[in-house]
Parts: structure tokens; C-alpha cells; sequence
């Protein structure tokens, strides 16, 4: 969907492909993902049936190094992806904004905040008011702020998504927050040759294991040809008061520096070992969405949906005022945003409209 987008909205993007390497012990890792690969179904509104959703190529060591000759000779074999690329994220997003802006009733407010929840039900029951949230919000440093009903509410508001829910639900059902800080660094040095692949390295295992904890220090490029190494992770502890003005807490953590930059290294030379740390030079810092801690196993992407209006046991369809909430949506979350709409509008809200009408 992303590829057709940038095409028909003239969004600068390359496909690159991409190598993801494996030393001896790893590539039963690489060989696992190519037969999930294999296996993926297309979803329901999709057109290209007839391909396969992600073409994967198993590659030796010294096919890989091919590609790649700055490669490490301990690489023992690699898993080709041909079809991941990059855009320009900046006039993506500019294209979704447009979009709405000129849309019947679409408006982009910003410096924004939320700043309250409530559920709302029509004073009288017969009426054709529909049940749904008023939301409450302050603008910049307004002194008042403003009220909307929404009938629908989608809370997309990343690190913030799980501080929305958690102020419409009892104490014992809120969802901890745990948050990934990932840094990169900028390189400018010996030991990549031409790259023009993204390369990624196979998830640590033993002691060290951060398996889906992080995609790992990989090699990256943009559209200018500039290499980045990077994320690396660093967990993060939020602030133990959970105020709302410690919600954006995790803004004072973004500011790269040297500290990272030697582990960095010593993680990006296992496959590429002619990279020199001198090349290395902090560029910038990130922030993931994490919703289970450190070794506490895998856990992203999840859509939940919540009502101001709850179902009865009498009455399966006595609900109304949907919000959904997008959690844990890191890294390929901008890749994925057009799917995850798509799904969002189509299967989870187009199914609360057909059961209605049944």
C-alpha cells in the first residue's frame, strides 16, 4: 500500500532491499523467518493474491558477501528481502495531512493536548443521540480549553495511548507503560565500501538475548545516501508519580550523546569489522512504546476497543461510543499506518456497523 501511495502522491522512495546477516548459531533464526515468509496471508482487502506477500531469499555467506563485501567472512548466510525499501517520511505524512485538510470536515489542530475523557450518553434514551466520549482538550498555553463529542474516538497517540486508556479504566485493569530509548549514530568512514542495502543483524541470544526487544544495531541509509548505525536500546524508567504532567517525561531523554557509541560499535563490527568508532557520531534518539519490560516477552501492535456504552448480558449489541486504542505500535509503525487504517476502518468499525444493522 505505502509503495502505491508514494507513487501516486509523487512521494520521493527507493527500494533497497534488505539483508538480514547470520553467523553460524544464527541461522536457524533467518531460516524460521523466510518459512514464516512464506506462509503470510494476504489480508482481506488486498489485490495482489497472486504473489507472495514477502518474497524472501535464503543467501550463503559468500552470496551475501556479493552484495555486500564489507561483510564479516563469519557471516554464514543471510536472508535476502528485495521488496523493503525507504521514503521520504516527512512528505508521507505531509500527504496524509493534505488528505485530511481537504477532506469534507477534516481539520489538523496542533500543540494540542488532551487533557480529559468522559464517557457520554443521551439524556434520554429514545432520543437519536448516540452514546460516545466527550473529549477535552488545551491548545497551546489557552487558559480555556475546548470540548468535542466524538461518536467514534481512535486514541493513536503513541507514547501518550496508554495514558488516555488508563484514565477511563479502574485502577486494577490499567496497562503499564514501559519505555525503549534507541539511539543512532551518523558514520562517515572505512569499512561500508557502496553500501545500497539495508543490513541487519540477527537478534542476540544467551545472556545478552534482547530477541524483538529491538530490531538491533542495523545499517541504515536515507534517500541522500547517508549511513546511520543504530537503534541501539536503553530501557527507560518513567517517573513513579503518574501525573499528567509527567506524561511527556520521556522528551528530556532524546538528546544524543558519546555514551552510546563504543557498545554500538562493538555491535556493529560483528558484521561489518572494517567500522572504525572514530567514524561514529551521535545523531539522534528515539523513543519505543514498549508494552511489556525487560525479558518479559513480545508484545506489539495491539488495537483494543472499549465502550462508553457497555454491553448487557440481555443485549450482546448495547454498546455504543467506540474508542480504540493503537498500543505498543513501534518500528515498522509508519511503514504499517496505511494496513493498520485500513484494517482499523474496514474489520473493526465496518463489523460494529454490520452487526448493528443485523
Amino acid at each position: 500500500m505505502i509503495y502505491e501511495r508514494c507513487k501516486s502522491h509523487n512521494i520521493p522512495y527507493r527500494k533497497t532491499g534488505k539483508l538480514v546477516v547470520a553467523r553460524a548459531g544464527q541461522v536457524p533464526y533467518i531460516e524460521n523467518l523466510h518459512r514464516k515468509a512464506l506462509g503470510l496471508k494476504w489480508p482481506l482487502h488486498s489485490t495482489d493474491s497472486h504473489q507472495l506477500v514477502l518474497p524472501t531469499k535464503l543467501l550463503s555467506g559468500d552470496e551475501a558477501r556479493i552484495l555486500e563485501p564489507d561483510l564479516s567472512d563469519d557471516i554464514a548466510a543471510a536472508l535476502w528481502c528485495p521488496e523493503t525499501g525507504i521514503l521520504d517520511s516527512h512528505s508521507f505524512m505531509g500527504s496524509l495531512e493534505k488528505d485530511i485538510i481537504e477532506s469534507e470536515g477534516g481539520h489538523v489542530v496542533y500543540n494540542t493536548r488532551v487533557v480529559r475523557i468522559d464517557p457520554y450518553h443521551p439524556a434520554n434514551a429514545e432520543a437519536d443521540d448516540a452514546d460516545g466520549w466527550v473529549v477535552q482538550t488545551v491548545t497551546g498555553d489557552a487558559e480555556e480549553g475546548d470540548a468535542i463529542l466524538a461518536r467514534t474516538l481512535i486514541n493513536a497517540a503513541a507514547l501518550s495511548s496508554t495514558l488516555i486508556l488508563n484514565a477511563i479504566l479502574p485502577e486494577t485493569e490499567r496497562i503499564p507503560m514501559y519505555y525503549a530509548k534507541g539511539s543512532y549514530a551518523s558514520y562517515n568512514g572505512p569499512g561500508i565500501g557502496k553500501v545500497s542495502h539495508l543490513i541487519y543483524p540477527c537478534p542476540e541470544t544467551g545472556k545478552n538475548a534482547h530477541a524483538f526487544h529491538s530490531l538491533g544495531t542495523h545499517l541504515t541509509l536515507d534517500l541522500n545516501g547517508k549511513i546511520r548505525f543504530g537503534p541501539d536500546i536503553e530501557w527507560i524508567s518513567p517517573p513513579s508519580s503518574d501525573r499528567s504532567e509527567d506524561a511527556d517525561f520521556w522528551q528530556t531523554h532524546l538528546i544524543p550523546d558519546e555514551s552510546r557509541l563504543e557498545e554500538m560499535h562493538k555491535a556493529v563490527t560483528r558484521y561489518l569489522p572494517g567500522v572504525v568508532l572514530k567514524g561514529m557520531q551521535p545523531d539522534y534518539s528515539g523513543m519505543r512504546p514498549k508494552l511489556v519490560p525487560p525479558q518479559g516477552g513480545f508484545q506489539d501492535f495491539i488495537l483494543r476497543t472499549d465502550y462508553s456504552a457497555r454491553r448487557s448480558e440481555a443485549n450482546s449489541s448495547n454498546e455504543g461510543g467506540a474508542m480504540i486504542s493503537l498500543l505498543g505500535i513501534e518500528s515498522p509503525g509508519l511503514t504499517s499506518s496505511l494496513g493498520i487504517a485500513e484494517y482499523l476502518v474496514e474489520d473493526i468499525l465496518g463489523a460494529g456497523r454490520q452487526q448493528k444493522r443485523k
